[in-house]
Formats: structure tokens, C-alpha cells, sequence
């Protein structure tokens, strides 16, 4: 299920959402532009085995590696999601705690990742990268603050497509889901799940989740699921 845009309509300008949006597309220029992709790569992606406790700069690509793609698909499906779900979120959480909230998505998906794979014991030396996880933590948030939103979908069925209206609390639990079934078929088979970080997706719904519903979800009258 792709998502084409949401009933929610949003009186505040996204300019956090829009300057993330751009920020991802001038460092993907870079990064497609760079002499040496390889050394670009691995100066910025988290690789695992490169972090060192005793030495706090070999944190910092924990919130660099949010923003480099693997590739246009890669770059184009994420920034979909984030204009589609993120105006609203930011509208609602004000463009400071948004900005605040989406690198703290970002860096709470990477470390669930990183735990992962040295619970796995392989993969180590493979560069983690990608806005997904923070976006993740939008999505999750999203079903705490917009129960009731509804979501036009594109829907593939069997070499053809249809196109849709969901309920956002389906799309988003829908989706979810098999981020979890495929993180944990990545713990059974790794080299089976083409080196998607299933992990920071699922880690960062779930901090979304939690943020919002701690801080935002008791406070709003707007908290019956419909799924209608």
C-alpha cells in the first residue's frame, strides 16, 4: 500500500517538514556527486563495528546516517511519506518540538538497528543509512494524533492497481506488521531480507508511539480509533 495523501489539512505551513525534505535532497546530491562514494559512506552511515564507547565522536553518525539514501527509489518513497504524514504532525507538535521529535526518531530507530545486528552477531561492518526510521517515528506518532484520518491509498493487485480511501489506524497498523514479521525474518535469515534496516523502522514507529501517546494522547479528545 502507497500512500497519496491524507484527510487531515493543515493550517501551518510545514516549513520544518519542507527545509527536512530539502536538507535530504542536497545531502543525496553530495552523496550521488561525491568523488569517492564509498569514503562518503562511510564517513557519514552508521556502521557498527565503528562505534567506540570511549569515543563520542564515533556517535555522531547516529544522526548523520538519517539523512543518505541508497538510491532515487530509496530517497523518493521516504520523502513521500514524510510530506504526506509529516505537515500534520508538525502542525500539532509546533516546528521546534517536530524537528526535535524527528531527529530523536531517527537516532531511537538507528540504536534498536544497531542493537539488533549485534544480537545477530552479523552485519556489523554494513553502513546503516536512511530517513526511514525517523519517518517511522512520524508514522507512529500520526496514529496517536489522527485516529480518525483517513488515508487515499494506490493498492497493486495482481500487475494492476486500485485506488483506495483507509482508514489512517489500518494503513498504519497494516504497515507496521509486516515491518515486524520482516524484522524478525531478518533475524532468522538476514541475506534473504536484501539489507533493509527493518529493525529502525519498527524501533522508530514504536518510540513515535509512545512519545505521542505520553505527551499528546491523554490530552486530546480525538482518541477513538475508527476503522470504519
Amino acid at each position: 500500500m502507497f500512500p497519496l495523501r491524507d484527510s487531515e489539512h493543515s493550517n501551518t505551513f510545514p516549513l520544518i517538514t519542507l527545509l527536512i525534505i530539502a536538507l535530504n535532497v542536497v545531502v543525496f546530491w553530495f552523496e550521488i556527486t561525491s568523488e569517492n562514494l564509498e569514503a562518503f559512506i562511510t564517513s557519514y552511515a552508521l556502521i557498527p563495528s565503528h562505534v567506540q564507547v570511549s569515543d563520542p565522536s564515533t556517535f555522531i553518525p547516529f544522526l548523520t546516517s538519517m539523512f543518505l539514501h541508497g538510491g532515487f527509489v530509496h530517497i523518493l518513497s521516504n520523502m513521500w511519506f514524510l510530506w504526506v504524514f509529516g505537515d500534520n504532525a508538525e502542525a500539532t507538535l509546533g516546528h521546534v518540538r517536530f524537528f526535535l521529535f524527528y531527529l530523536a526518531s531517527g537516532i531511537a530507530a538507528s540504536l534498536v538497528q544497531f542493537l539488533l545486528q549485534g544480537m545477530m552477531g552479523t552485519s556489523f561492518d554494513v553502513p546503516m543509512l536512511g530517513a526511514s526510521g525517523a519517518i517511522a517515528g512520524v508514522l507512529g506518532a500520526y496514529l496517536v494524533l489522527f485516529p480518525h484520518a483517513r488515508i487515499e491509498t494506490l493498492i497493486p493487485f495482481f500487475g494492476f492497481a486500485t485506488v483506495t480511501t483507509i482508514a489512517a489506524p489500518v494503513m498504519l497498523v497494516y504497515w507496521f506488521i509486516t515491518q515486524l514479521f520482516s524484522s524478525v525474518a531478518s533475524v532468522v535469515s538476514p541475506d534473504m531480507m536484501g539489507g533493509v534496516a527493518f529493525g529502525a523502522h519498527v524501533g522508530g514507529f514504536v518510540f513515535g508511539w509512545l512519545i505521542a501517546s505520553v505527551f499528546y494522547g491523554p490530552q486530546r479528545k480525538d482518541t477513538r480509533y475508527d476503522f470504519s
